[in-house]
């Protein structure tokens, strides 16, 4: 294993010292129990936003922690849940009066413990909801769900949401918001290799060189198929394919167009992958309107990507246009 680190059992407080340091005009990192919020604390009179899931996905968590998005987030040790203590210390610092969103990717650990968390916010007269993210059209149950998987279509889900929270929603509207974009999004990914998790020390799981494995999850859960290497144009199809089925989209619809890096895949990969996708799309009549290419949801050192498609209508348009500023995505400020 060889990873720039100096000892796998501190990886995780180092690294969250390191980004604290790093932005510390944006977030606040809070030990005991870990979790993170906006610098400054919770607004006042607005709805708070909030989501969790295990840390080596950066900058997912605390990286879209910040105006325009999350209000705090509990990361768990790698590729594992935070505890329902870790969510309720996040749900207290996002709390500023008219309750709390609890965005939830789909993963059983998750869910049982944000579950536990918000009867924990109850019990404090914090009044909670939650929404589910389950963009992943590749298999309908999984090594760690029950259902789709929540995967890198949950940091458009975290960006809507937190617009409409920042611009004054009410708790009933935001969370519409957040289950009309996971309504009408859909995320198939790759990955050519695996990843290693530091504590662990070895490969997650193994993918021959001429080898990779269509559908998978951002953890290493197993995808639709593990088959040879494809070219560029026929991996996308393959993926646009699945997303577009699963919409049901039509010609003249509008859509946001997302690639996602896993963590080792260059952006020159991932801009091969878009200029294919969009061009099928407008083959098709569909109108690319919003476009976003990066290492949003990663998965330690994974080359792989995911491609994610969502419909739009003028309310998400104008939420996904809205200024924000997070660690991991600035826009408009």
């Amino acid at each position: 294993m060889k990873k720039i680190i100096n000892d796998p059992a501190t990886v995780l407080d180092e690294m969250n010292r390191g980004f604290a340091a790093a932005y510390a005009n944006i977030v606040e990192v809070h030990e005991d129990p870990l979790y993170v919020c906006r610098a400054g604390g919770a607004v006042q009179g607005k709805v708070g936003v909030i989501s969790g899931g295990g840390s080596g996905h950066e900058p997912l968590g605390g990286g879209y922690v910040g105006k325009g998005m999350l209000s705090a987030a509990a990361p768990g040790a790698f590729f594992s849940s935070p505890t329902p203590d870790q969510i309720l210390a996040a749900t207290q610092a996002a709390d500023g009066g008219a309750g709390v969103l609890h965005l939830i990717l789909n993963y059983t650990g998750d869910i049982l413990n944000f579950e536990t968390g918000a009867e924990l916010a109850d019990m404090e007269d914090i009044p909670v909801t939650t929404v589910v993210i389950n963009d992943d059209v590749a298999v309908e149950d999984s090594t760690w769900t029950a259902g789709r998987r929540g995967v890198a279509g949950a940091i458009v889900a975290f960006k809507l949401a937190g617009a409409a929270a920042d611009r004054g929603d009410d708790l009933a509207n935001v969370t519409r918001i957040a289950a009309k974009a996971n309504d009408w999004m859909a995320t198939m990914g790759l990955a050519l290799t695996p990843c290693t998790v530091p504590t662990v020390g070895k490969p997650s799981f193994e993918l021959g060189e001429d080898e990779m494995e269509l559908g998978i999850g951002v953890h290493g859960e197993p995808g639709v198929k593990r088959v040879p290497m494809m070219k560029a144009d026929d991996i996308v199809d393959t993926l646009l394919d699945a997303t577009v089925g699963d919409l049901k989209l039509e010609r003249g619809e509008n859509v946001l167009l997302y690639i996602n890096g896993l963590g080792a895949t260059p952006l020159c990969e991932q801009y091969i992958m878009y200029n294919r996708a969009a061009n099928r799309l407008a083959d098709m009549g569909i109108n690319v309107t919003r476009s976003q290419v990066g290492n949003f949801f990663t998965s330690l050192e994974m080359a792989g990507a995911s491609l994610t498609v969502m419909r739009l209508d003028d309310e998400l348009t104008e939420l996904y246009d809205a200024p924000m500023h997070t660690a991991g995505w600035r826009a408009g400020m």
